[in-house]
């Protein structure tokens, strides 16, 4: 299980508490709880590396993202207003590898909590 590491106030509104949790599930490999909080039409873009459109296309994509197994992941901080919403952070895999990233979220309604689009801004740190 990965070790987790959140900042106080990342989670102190609906929207905020479902990014924490879906980025702690992404780190413990909890697929259910990710597909259960995307609609079926849900978009990832990696940006500079992969951009896929439906929920099939984008389970086998996380999929390959959780291929290799996270030992750490520090959340930093998280941003919402109204449909839309930030996160950034680390992740440290079980290689030794350390990613900065900074993902955009779209969610479909501003008072839902379904996740609509994901734009991944990685950064190899190390």
């Amino acid at each position: 299980m990965a070790k987790v590491i959140v900042q106080a106030d990342c989670g102190n509104a609906p929207k905020k508490i479902l990014l924490r949790d879906w980025n702690i599930a992404y780190a413990e490999g909890n697929l259910d709880f990710i597909t259960e909080n995307v609609t079926d039409d849900v978009s990832l873009e990696v940006v500079g590396e992969t951009r896929v459109q439906g929920k099939t296309a984008f389970i086998e994509a996380i999929q390959e993202m959780m291929s290799q197994a996270t030992t750490k992941l520090v959340l930093h901080g998280i941003i919402t207003h109204g449909k839309e919403a930030a996160v950034n952070g680390e992740i440290h895999r079980e290689n030794g590898e350390v990613v900065g990233f900074c993902d955009v979220y779209s969610f479909k309604s501003a008072k839902g909590n379904a996740i609509k689009a994901i734009r991944s801004y990685p950064i190899r740190i190390n």
